[in-house]
C-alpha cells in the first residue's frame, strides 16, 4: 500500500482561510446537548416518551439545522473568483 502524497501548500493555504464568524454555530450542538438541566425530569412527555428520549431527537434536528445554516451562509457563492483549473469550462469537461 502507497503513502498517501503529502498536501500541496495551496490546498493547505485555501482549507486554513475559512475563519467565518458563521463557524462559531457549530458550537451550538455540542455544547446544549452537554447541559443536564435540560434533559433531568421525567417530565413533559411527548408522545408518551420521557423528555430525555425526545429531546435527542430535538438535539438530532438542531445540528442538522445548525449544521445546514452554517453550510448556506458560509459556501462560495456562483459568480466569484472560480476555484476550477485553467482550460476546463463550467461542466468539468
Amino acid at each position: 500500500m502507497a503513502a498517501p502524497e503529502p498536501e500541496t501548500p495551496t490546498a493547505a493555504r485555501s482549507r486554513a482561510k475559512d475563519h467565518s464568524p458563521w463557524n462559531w454555530l457549530l458550537f451550538i450542538p455540542i455544547v446544549v446537548p452537554l447541559i443536564p438541566v435540560f434533559f433531568n425530569a421525567d417530565s413533559p412527555r411527548f408522545l408518551g416518551f420521557p423528555r430525555f428520549y425526545w429531546l435527542q431527537l430535538a438535539y438530532i434536528l438542531l445540528g442538522v439545522a445548525t449544521t445546514t445554516l452554517v453550510y448556506q451562509m458560509t459556501k462560495k457563492r456562483a459568480g466569484g473568483p472560480s476555484e476550477e483549473p485553467a482550460g476546463t469550462d463550467a461542466g468539468g469537461r
